[in-house]
């Protein structure tokens, strides 16, 4: 059994199709399985927020999801505005094309502005790293650590690739020990997870989480 790892899940849902009832089911899902958090888009949190009253689990929102290319000024107003709702963690995706393109301040200011807006609440910053070098995944960890941020966050899902040991090690490598490294996309069995987890992650960002924590890797019922 791995209900061992059930502390590390943040229960995702942020497909563009998911109902008022899939988040329901969602938050009642990481209820009983003990999830760290769920992870949701903005719209829903009204409906977590409601249906984790009282509750252990944590709510986590996404800002400037999936591209990163909205506005500085956009993404602090999402954070304001999840913050005030409620939410407990903010996962925001850094503008890619102006990393890529050598524009650090801008990157870091970015993050910067969303750490300010999220008011000492859990900012997580995603790098999409299938779209990176390795030298730009090192020095987006970077630029999010002087930042203020709190962790860093491999992949939106949306993007190419997922969660490789390869990457968590490098991130883990390139980001002193306060800060946590979040894997995401790809985490689909409790073997997969526990070697991210060897590598340096803290916390896996998975729609799988069920079937992590109540199969065995070969698949059968645990």
């Amino acid at each position: 059994m791995s209900e061992d790892l059930a502390g590390y899940i943040d229960h995702t849902l942020l497909k563009p199709e998911a109902t008022k009832e899939d988040i329901i089911r969602l938050c009642r899902e990481a209820q009983q399985h003990h999830f760290y958090a769920v992870c949701i888009n903005p719209s829903y949190l009204p409906v977590a927020a409601e249906e984790l009253a009282g509750s252990a689990v944590k709510i986590c929102i996404v800002v400037g999801f999936p591209l990163g290319a909205v506005t500085t000024a956009a993404k602090a107003f999402e954070t304001a505005e999840a913050v005030q709702g409620g939410a407990d963690e903010i996962d925001m995706v850094i503008h890619v094309g102006a990393l890529k393109g050598g524009y650090s301040e801008y990157v870091m200011n970015d993050i910067s502005a969303v750490v300010r807006a999220a008011q000492g609440k859990t900012v997580k910053v995603i790098i999409e790293s299938g779209l990176l070098t390795d030298d730009e995944k090192v020095l987006a960890c970077r630029l999010a650590e002087q930042a203020g941020a709190r962790m860093v966050k491999n992949s939106t899902g949306f993007g190419p690739g997922g969660a490789t040991v390869a990457d968590i090690s490098l991130m883990r490598e390139a980001v002193g020990p306060g800060m946590e490294i979040k894997a995401s996309a790809g985490v689909r069995t409790a073997e997969t997870a526990r070697k991210i987890i060897e590598a340096g992650a803290q916390r896996i960002g998975t729609s799988s989480g069920v079937k992590i924590i109540t199969r065995d890797d070969s698949g059968s019922n645990a």
